[in-house]
């Protein structure tokens, strides 16, 4: 997985699991990857090593890795969109407006 690839993936299942991390792991995902500021930036703000943040960093990727093994959110989310995107076109005005009803849920 390339960087890119890397930071869409855990800013999704960021999105999903936000609230089932702890504040510090919230607040350092957040500054880095939405802030986009560097560990040693962070650090700086936070009062900590940098190395401490590259600790709590990696402890919130595996923890979401975790949840999303468990939980399968983002996969589901993405099978939902697979199939809206299939049946979106649908001749029949009844299903479209089924897709688009759901699409406003997300």
């Amino acid at each position: 997985m390339d960087n890119l690839e890397k930071r869409e993936y855990y800013s999704r299942l960021f999105d999903f699991y936000e609230n089932l991390l702890t504040e510090k792991q919230r607040q350092y995902f957040s500054d880095y990857y939405f802030r986009d500021l560097s560990l040693a930036e962070i650090a700086s703000c936070h009062g900590v090593s940098r190395n401490a943040v590259y600790d709590q960093l990696n402890k919130t990727y595996k923890h979401l890795d975790e949840l999303e093994n468990k939980l399968k959110l983002y996969d589901k989310y993405q099978e939902r969109n697979k199939l809206y995107e299939r049946y979106e076109n649908d001749s029949d005005p009844g299903i479209r407006e089924l897709i688009a009803k759901l699409r406003e849920l997300e």
